[in-house]
């Protein structure tokens, strides 16, 4: 396993369309193991692809607290199937947006179907956090990031925030 530049905005690469994956070999696992290192190291609970540099659909995951066992999630082309109508705002962040936060409003539930870190076709139901951050993760497949849903205003402030924090660094 080896730890990947996470992107960061204004990267143009963050605002491509990741492409399906054909299927789930050792070289995509590689990709997945990689990713969630990369996350683990970051720290953040959520990863696309997209935001390593490569454009497949596939997302890693961890929403274990700090004091659990690790439990990491892998998607492979992931779809939502179904939205609940009711909506919630959630603060969020983002690995490619650092130390930038605001509410989002997204669905509370949703239905998505994926393929596993084995290749096998999963339907499942998500709530609460998960909801949040899958619906957050597979935006980033669009080359939706979660500034995108803020104003004009508040989404410049992010990015040159992001810029200055880079120029420091």
């Amino acid at each position: 396993m080896a730890l990947r530049e996470i992107l960061v905005v204004p990267d143009p690469v963050l605002k491509q369309v990741s492409q399906p994956v054909d299927k789930v070999d050792d070289e995509l696992r590689a990709l997945m193991d990689d990713m969630l290192e990369t996350m683990y190291d970051a720290p953040g609970i959520g990863l696309a692809a997209i935001q390593v540099g490569v454009a497949k659909r596939v997302i890693v995951m961890d929403l274990a607290g700090p004091d659990e066992d690790k439990a990491p999630r892998y998607f492979v082309n992931p779809e939502i199937l179904w939205a609940s109508e009711e909506t919630q705002p959630y603060e969020e962040g983002c690995l490619s947006v650092p130390d930038i936060f605001d509410e989002v409003e997204r669905p509370t539930q949703v239905k998505l179907k994926y393929l596993n870190y084995r290749g096998e076709e999963v339907i499942e139901d998500a709530e609460g956090l998960f909801a949040v951050c899958i619906q957050h993760e597979m935006d980033h497949l669009e080359g939706v990031l979660f500034i995108d849903y803020l104003s004009r205003l508040k989404r410049d402030r992010a990015v040159a925030k992001v810029k200055k924090q880079a120029r420091a660094a």
